[in-house]
């Protein structure tokens, strides 16, 4: 098992690719080039807010708002406390991110295959393609040999410069977004004494699994040992794992078929659990 905790957690900026000012902290990450590649992290977005052109990517991500209201289309909005399921291959945007807002994003590899790019590949392919051209609202302009202008989305020219392919998408295995407000679910009793789960979805044939799991103080929560990775973000309370204390915003890798861990509730606590999709 991995654990990291927000106040020691990497912190950096999305590069020029996008207009604004978007901080992040990395609290987990995979390992690159592997179908289940992923990162998680928190946003929190800076003076003047952060936007981008209306785009899809080649890989899935789940994003729960903590702070705010988060405009991710025109006229299109998911408020607080809700969480998002953004499907690969499926377009969303033009997005214009106020001041302030904080989400937690889970970014990576979907059921095609198709994997994740490290945001760290992907940052220094947006360093090399500012001396090449010019980023500007979200879209690279560069001058091919021919003195030809063209226009791409930002995020697609770093993927095809940190890995030399170009950019495809998998057929999408579903038409939009799919949008989860939880207070409308139910906490359904777990057979450990005062652990409660609300299951908000499973997602394509790689069965990528989706809930949130609630202690009551005192309780024991061991999420089982599954064929695929699991994530867990403690979104608010405490627990205590080998004879350790972690607080809010902690995340947790258990990975594949590794045997469970054990989470002790030291105040009442509530966490985010994926399941990444099996390969």
């Amino acid at each position: 098992m991995r654990v990291s905790e927000s106040a020691s957690a990497q912190a950096g900026v999305v590069g020029s690719m996008r207009e604004g000012v978007l901080a992040f902290k990395t609290l987990l990450t995979g390992h690159d080039d592997s179908p289940n590649n992923y990162v998680m992290m928190t946003n929190r977005t800076g003076a003047g807010g952060w936007t981008t052109p209306r785009h899809r990517h080649n890989f899935d991500q789940i994003r729960y708002i903590l702070k705010g209201t988060y405009p991710y289309a025109k006229d299109k909005s998911l408020p607080e406390g809700w969480i998002g399921y953004f499907p690969e291959s499926v377009r969303y945007g033009p997005q214009d991110r106020p001041e302030g807002l904080e989400m937690l994003t889970i970014q990576f590899g979907g059921a095609s295959g198709n994997g994740f790019l490290s945001v760290a590949r992907r940052e220094a392919a947006n360093e090399i393609l500012k001396t090449k051209g010019e980023f500007k609202d979200g879209v690279f302009t560069y001058l091919d040999e021919n003195g030809k202008r063209h226009n791409q989305d930002g995020s697609e020219a770093c993927f095809e410069e940190a890995t030399g392919q170009k950019l495809t998408f998998a057929n999408p295995r579903y038409e939009d977004l799919i949008l989860m407000n939880p207070s409308n679910y139910n906490w359904i009793p777990e057979q450990s004494e005062g652990v409660a789960t609300k299951t908000l979805g499973t997602f394509t044939e790689r069965r990528t699994q989706l809930s949130l799991v609630r202690l009551e103080l005192g309780a024991v929560y061991e999420p089982g040992q599954h064929e695929a990775i699991q994530l867990l973000f403690l979104s608010r309370g405490s627990v205590s794992l080998d004879g350790r204390e972690y607080g809010p915003h902690t995340a947790f890798e258990i990975p594949a078929n590794e045997a469970p861990a054990s989470f002790k509730s030291v105040a009442r606590s509530e966490f985010l659990r994926l399941v990444l999709p099996k390969f």
